[in-house]
This record gives structure tokens, sequence and C-alpha cells, in this order.
């Protein structure tokens, strides 16, 4: 990042004296943290509606800022239709148990049927362990419900004032404790609540008690079957191969970044809506909403188990966003400085070690499942590089090498390849503020 805060003839401020490594590297280090300061402002500046403006920021960063509303939602729309998306599965699974359920209820011409497509919403959960808890819990507490709402009919009889007094505090406790208790106070209670609503409409009995209970059992087994039917491990397996595939499109990013820092394909100068990484960086940047939409709801679900060395999901959708924001930020808006073949193939080295690395990520389960992860050690960067390249070309190249230091890092992380280091090594292990690990600390 520090090649982007050169002054107007791109050199430093300090008139061209070339600056330590060590200094470089905690100058990159910084500045990173400064980009993702600004990166935040500007979002947040465009979620709040201020403008649309992001001056002085990579366009490809911050694209939607520009298009119309009715865009972004085509696009949004566009990259959900896939069987991939939990979204779309979301989408399909409940359409799916809406028309079952309405053909149930019409079928069998049920009483009050619309209660039967209610209990589906209400009850279906994303996974089958989910929704088969939730109609255990609201079958027990309907149960209940229609016990005391069978009780209170039979007492009351047509007393229709008992039924105008009761259904105030009723709705009171029903919509503050029920979403509080869960799926079975809310069942039991909303019984109630509908007994004595339709008690001052019409003459009923404790039957009316009954069609309900049969009502919420038919729609908790139509949802149930739903689940265990449709995708009933819910994002658990889909974000493991959401991440997967964002490891696969995220390695040509890698790549491609690193050509356009060694200059080939360079940027013209002025003109930095053509980068070469616009292609890859889409597919990239798609694969990654996906994964990251599969993990929001990863963390709503139960888990099946207590395991605190599981995957490290964050690590991978890290990298994912490491990625992307070094294709924005790395390619040098001027062009690249002269490059000597030595750095031009240290490039190379350290590009294809990382992308390599993703792509052998891809093929684990994230959280060390094979082989104890994938860990990569980067090929150093030339000390002779560093001090004698001219000081654009030595920020670029330090940038280049904060910058994959830390996707490497996060690579080792996601896999599980630090936890095995960490378990082999004499003494805790230290890491820099570029991610990269140092010697053990005794």
């Amino acid at each position: 990042m520090t090649a982007r805060f050169l002054d107007e003839r791109g050199e430093p401020p300090e008139g061209g004296r070339a600056r330590p490594y060590a200094l470089l590297r905690r100058q990159s280090t910084l500045l990173t943290v400064a980009v993702s300061t600004v990166t935040v402002r500007t979002a947040a500046h465009l979620a709040a509606g201020a403008g649309r403006a992001v001056p002085g920021l990579p366009r490809e960063q911050f694209w939607y800022a520009r298009p119309s509303t009715a865009r972004l939602w085509l696009v949004r729309i566009r990259g959900n239709l896939t069987p991939r998306s939990v979204v779309f599965q979301n989408a399909v699974r409940t359409a799916l148990g809406l028309a079952l359920a309405r053909l149930v209820a019409g079928s069998l011409d049920l009483s009050h049927g619309f209660w039967v497509l209610l209990s589906v919403l209400t009850l279906a959960r994303t996974t089958a362990v989910g929704t088969w808890s939730a109609v255990r819990s609201a079958a027990a507490g309907t149960l209940a419900g229609a016990v005391l709402a069978g009780a209170l009919i039979i007492g009351a009889g047509d007393a229709t004032e008992v039924y105008a007094g009761l259904l105030v505090p009723t709705m009171v406790v029903a919509f503050s404790v029920g979403p509080a208790g869960g799926p079975a106070w809310a069942q039991g209670l909303f019984t109630l609540v509908v007994s004595t609503a339709f008690a001052q409409i019409a003459p009923v009995t404790w039957c009316l008690a009954e069609a309900r209970l049969v009502d919420v059992l038919t729609g908790s087994a139509i949802g149930l079957v739903c689940a265990l039917l449709a995708w009933p491990a819910g994002a658990r397996t889909e974000l493991r191969r959401s991440v997967a595939t964002l490891f696969r499109a995220a390695a040509p990013v890698v790549r491609e970044t690193a050509d356009v820092v060694a200059g080939r394909g360079a940027v013209p100068r002025g003109d930095r809506s053509k980068r070469p990484t616009t292609g890859p960086l889409w597919p990239a940047l798609h694969h990654l909403r996906i994964a990251e939409a599969a993990y929001a709801q990863f963390r709503t679900e139960p888990a099946p188990r207590a395991d605190g060395d599981g995957p490290d999901w964050l690590a991978a959708l890290n990298y994912g966003s490491r990625v992307l924001t070094g294709a924005y930020w790395l390619p040098p808006a001027r062009g690249v400085p002269g490059l000597p073949p030595e750095a031009r193939r240290w490039v190379d080295t350290v590009a294809r070690q990382v992308a390599d690395a993703g792509l052998r990520a891809a093929d684990l389960p994230p959280g060390g499942g094979g082989g104890g992860g994938v860990d990569v050690r980067l090929a150093p960067l030339p000390v002779a590089t560093s001090s004698d390249t001219t000081p654009g070309a030595s920020s670029l190249l330090v940038d280049l090498e904060v910058w994959l230091h830390a996707l490497a890092s996060d690579l080792a992380t996601a896999t599980g390849a630090d936890r095995a280091a960490a378990a082999d090594a004499p003494g805790p292990v230290r890491r820099s503020c570029a991610g990269a690990p140092d010697a053990p600390v005794d």
C-alpha cells in the first residue's frame, strides 16, 4: 500500500532516498490498517445514503456506489439464482412447504386450514435437526394450549364478555413471552389467543382447540418432511463447498495481481478502470458473497457437537476478502516502476506459492481435516532487490510481500496448519503485524 502514498512525482517525500527494509515493512503494515479505516468510513458513508462519490478509491471496490437501486436488486437476485446459495435453498424449501401445505389443507378440507400454512412458515428451520426440535416443542406447547383453551370454552360457554376481557391480557402475554420462550410457549399461548378471539365472533365448542391442534401437527409434519428432503444439513455442507470454491476463484486473482505488480499487462496511466484484474475479480467477489451468506446462516444453526477445534471459517472468509483488497489497492495507478529480473522472478515465485496453496486448501476441509492443513513457506524477498531498486519499486515489492504473507497466514489458520505448528513448537508462536509467523518464543 506504500506505493499509493507517494507524491506527485512518484517518489518518497524525502527526495528519493531508499528507506530501510524494516521501515518499509512497518510503513506498509500501518498503511494497510489505514486502508481498512478508509474502507470502513466509505462503506458507512454509502450505507447512510450521504452520497455516492468515492474519490481517490479504486472504483472496483465500491462498484455498487453508482448503479441504481433497481440495478443492484437485479444483481443480487441474479447472484443468488444458484443451488449453491443458501438464500435460494431457503426460498425453494419454503415455497415447496407452502405449496404442499395448501394441497394437504385443501384435499383434507381442514377447518381453519390457514393454520397449516402458518405452522410451516413459523416452524420450518434451515436444518432437519433444527426443524425437528422446533416441531417437538411446538407440538407439546400446542397440546397444552389446546387443553387450556378447551377447558376455557367449556367453562365460559357463550359468555362473550369473558372472552373479551381475557383477549387483551392473553395477547400481551403471548406476544411478549412467546418469542422469548421458544416454539412451545409461542404455539401454546397463540392457541389461547385464537380461541378467545374466535369465541367472540361466533359460538364455538372445544372442537376449535382440537382443530387448532390438528392443523399445527399437520403443518409441523409437512415442514419436517421438507426439511428432510431439501438440504437437510443446512449451511454446514454449503459452507464447506462455497469456501472451497472461493479458494479456487481467488487463485487467479492472486496470480494476476502479482503480474500487474511485476509490470506484465500494466495499467495504462490515468485509466484505472481497465485493470486486467477486473476479469477474475467478479467471480471471486461473487463466491465471497455466497460464502458469507452461508456463514451467516451457519452461525444461526445449532452445532451438532461442541468442538472448540472446529474449522475457522472466518479465516477462510478473511482470505477471500484480503485477496480482493490487494487486487483493488496493489496495482499502481501511475504504472509499475522498473523492476530488475531478480525481483520479477521473486514475484512469480511467491505468487505461485500462495495461489497453489489456495488450490490445495480448496481440496481440504478448513480446519486441518487432511494432513495438518496448508502451511506456506514463502521465498524471502532478496536483500539486494529490496535495497538496490528504486524507492518506488522497493515500496511496491514490500507491499506485495506483506500482502502475500498475510494471505499465507489466513490459509494456515483456515486449514489448521497454524494450530499444528503451535502444538509442535517449544513455546508460543509470535506473529508479526503482517500475519507471518516469527520464530517460536521460549
